[in-house]
């Protein structure tokens, strides 16, 4: 019998591998805390208000920590950086459970890494995806964010699950405030794993080598401007449902347990996870911007209907619905993003298109929570379904005819294989 080959060391430190890697260890850890916070701050005796602004800070001080590290990304190896991320989400986890007062748990949320929403947003985002782009081929980069994407859903649901842990330590006569208190220190190794895999990075690469050391916009500049401004409108829609004012909105509205709620968003999570590789095949018959918008559309009408509907099972098989489209739009639009820009320019586009989401994001949570104790706690999810799809068709008609490399010649299955910029022609589009 034939001894079995190991694995080849420079495939298991390949930088796409170790992204990949550190992307689940993160999921896992977004994916119960945004369960979990919200869960703490009401055992603490918080309102649905305070608990929006909490989530306000924790958008704002992402928003301003992206717009560093975008701005450091093309000065300073990348690796350095999200070192340097990962040493904020070990410190912020071990910060947390020592955190009761208001303004504490305010500063924290503001400096540290925990947001109220899993996803594509946070200062590793345009870090990772600088790093991704730069790997990839114009054929490949979609499907190489998808697969990022699949692999961040996936840990997210799995993080979801593990946000029973609480009722379970319960169960063995752990108080619910040491329960909860607890898993701020699983975020805590979460972090750490994520620092050891960002240490096995190379030090840098080729095109970290080849850029000019400044991380600004060329040519590019009024396209991604465009782009910023609506993600903008898209990222302060979606602030009014993040996951943990949803979570919220099912415990206030229906009485939903942490458990029901966990496995809930495990579900969701789940789907949203397989949505991704989806969208990659969807966007190389139909175009990146058609899967953007014709996926969003309905997840948005979904999300309406749920907050219409005043039984349980029926809003549960509506948001299960919205999360199987909503995020269909998170690999493609990031693809998209990387693809109209020269690559010295990917690290500058990330954060300028990630920094104004996370600002317009900052802002709606906190009315949420305002919304939330109103008559009908519903109102902020039929805010966020309708401004979601007045972002989509102002998407679609301002940028249908502005084509990435892949698209650029003929239809989507004739793609053509150049790599570098969209040509001056189908920028002035």
């Amino acid at each position: 019998m034939s001894a079995v080959k190991p694995i080849p060391s420079t495939y298991l430190r390949s930088p796409i591998a170790l992204l990949f890697a550190a992307r689940a260890a993160r999921g896992l850890g977004d994916g119960f805390a945004t369960i979990i916070l919200p869960a703490y701050l009401v055992e603490l005796g918080y309102s649905p208000f305070q608990i929006g602004v909490v989530a306000t800070g924790a958008l704002l001080g992402t928003a301003i920590l992206t717009l560093g590290v975008g701005w450091l990304g093309g000065r300073r190896d990348l690796r350095t950086l999200l070192l340097l991320s990962a040493l904020t989400m070990m410190a912020t986890g071990l910060a947390f459970p020592f955190a009761e007062a208001f303004p504490v748990i305010l500063l924290l949320a503001f400096v540290g890494t925990i947001n109220p929403s899993p996803g594509d947003i946070g200062i590793f985002v345009p870090l990772e995806h600088a790093l991704l782009a730069s790997d990839a081929s114009d054929q490949k980069r979609t499907q190489v964010f998808a697969r990022y994407s699949l692999i961040g859903g996936l840990s997210t649901a799995a993080g979801a699950l593990m946000a029973t842990a609480p009722d379970l330590l319960v169960s063995f006569d752990v108080s619910r405030l040491a329960a909860l208190k607890s898993m701020f220190f699983v975020y805590t190794v979460l972090g750490l794993i994520g620092a050891v895999l960002y240490r096995l990075l190379p030090e840098a690469s080729a095109a970290i080598d080849e850029r000019p050391k400044t991380s600004v916009l060329g040519p590019s500049r009024p396209i991604v401007y465009r782009l910023a401004a609506l993600f903008s409108v898209d990222a302060f829609a979606g602030g009014f449902a993040v996951q943990s004012l949803v979570a919220l909105w099912l415990f206030e509205r229906f009485d939903l347990s942490l458990s029901s709620a966990s496995l809930f968003f495990f579900w969701s999570n789940t789907l949203s996870a397989f949505s991704y590789p989806l969208a990659a095949r969807l966007s190389q018959r139909f175009g990146l911007v058609n899967t953007m918008v014709f996926t969003h559309i309905p997840s948005s009408i979904c999300l309406i209907a749920a907050a219409l509907i005043p039984n349980l099972t029926v809003v549960l098989i509506l948001l299960s619905i919205r999360a199987a489209l909503s995020q269909m739009d998170v690999p493609t639009r990031t693809s998209y993003v990387m693809a109209v820009v020269t690559p010295e320019e990917r690290p500058a586009a990330a954060s300028v298109t990630a920094v104004p989401r996370s600002l317009a994001s900052a802002i709606s949570p906190s009315l949420a929570g305002a919304l939330l104790g109103t008559a009908f706690s519903g109102l902020p999810l039929v805010i966020c379904g309708a401004l979601k799809i007045a972002y989509d068709i102002t998407l679609l008609l301002s940028f249908r005819h502005i084509k990435p490399p892949e698209e650029a010649e003929g239809t989507v299955k004739e793609a053509t294989g150049r790599t570098g910029q969209i040509s001056r022609t189908r920028r002035a589009g």
